[in-house]
């Protein structure tokens, strides 16, 4: 059966604020490889890409060396993932907006460049997994945001129907994604992002999900 209406997620940034996680697993591998830890508010020109785009972007022009950085990598990964859900918390009004989804039988998945392990791992230990059809990982597929090929085999894998189908997410590669399948974009705020509101392509705009549904209803 064909669901009424798919809504894709991003995830960090989008429907759960991992921030102080992602930035507490950073400041750990800096430190214990003898580099200088950075703030929380450093997350907007880290995050968006994926752990080896996070640590690349850390690391600039300081590390040159791979294997330095292959470890650090490797490092943050291992950290954040015994520590993924300490401080990530959902974002305001989104467990309710997934029930009152659920309930018009709405269909709902996540497009993450989180790997797919790391992904559902944080969804399940914040409760919030079973509201999805289908997590998509960086490495779920042979290709990830902002190609469009990330969003649209969800679509087909929940039996989504295109012209009835939204993004939501925080940041330009969001909105890449959405524009190059053609698909409505909906914009969070204050994202993991350095470029500002204006900047990125959207159809809607919102600070978080309390009154979401009176915006989803706008496309039913």
């Amino acid at each position: 059966m064909k669901q009424i209406f798919t809504i894709l997620f991003d995830l960090d940034g989008t429907i759960v604020n991992t921030a102080p996680d992602l930035m507490a697993a950073h400041n750990h591998v800096m430190k214990k490889f003898g580099y200088a830890e950075k703030k929380l508010a450093d997350i907007k020109s880290l995050a968006g890409k994926g752990a080896w785009v996070m640590m690349q972007r850390s690391f600039k022009e300081e590390i040159k060396d791979e294997k330095i950085k292959n470890k650090m990598t490797k490092e943050f990964l291992d950290f954040y993932a015994k520590n993924i859900d300490q401080h990530s918390q959902p974002l305001k009004g989104s467990i309710e907006f997934f029930n009152w989804a659920k309930d018009k039988k709405i269909s709902m998945g996540v497009c993450t460049n989180k790997q797919e392990r790391l992904a559902i791992d944080l969804l399940k230990k914040l409760d919030i997994y079973k509201y999805f059809e289908f997590v998509a990982g960086c490495d779920t597929f042979s290709f990830n945001k902002p190609d469009p090929r990330h969003l649209t085999e969800v679509v087909e894998i929940v039996g989504g129907d295109f012209k009835k189908t939204i993004m939501v997410g925080d940041s330009e590669v969001d909105a890449n994604s959405a524009h190059n399948a053609n698909l409505p974009f909906v914009l969070v705020k204050d994202g993991y992002t350095e470029k500002s509101e204006k900047e990125i392509k959207h159809d809607e705009l919102i600070s978080d999900f309390i009154g979401f549904d009176k915006v989803i209803e706008k496309y039913l």
